[in-house]
């Protein structure tokens, strides 16, 4: 199993991450930054990460962690 975390803190929105995903298991969030734009979350009820940590990998202000069991 495989967790990401985003740090909400560096986030801009920029949503380069949303397309990388092959599992689509990122997603804008309900919350917004100080600026009022989305923030992402990480959604995986069903365990689907496959932790290729793509996500991290395109992220342009190193916002997201990617864990690996």
């Amino acid at each position: 199993m495989s967790l990401i975390k985003v740090n909400n803190s560096r986030c801009k929105s920029c949503y380069l991450c949303l397309n990388v995903c092959p599992k689509g298991l990122i997603k804008k969030s309900s919350v917004t930054n100080r600026l009022g734009d989305y923030l992402v979350e990480f959604d995986d009820k069903n365990n689907e990460c496959l932790g290729c940590a793509m996500c991290a990998k395109r992220c342009p202000d190193i916002a997201i962690e990617v864990y690996k069991d």
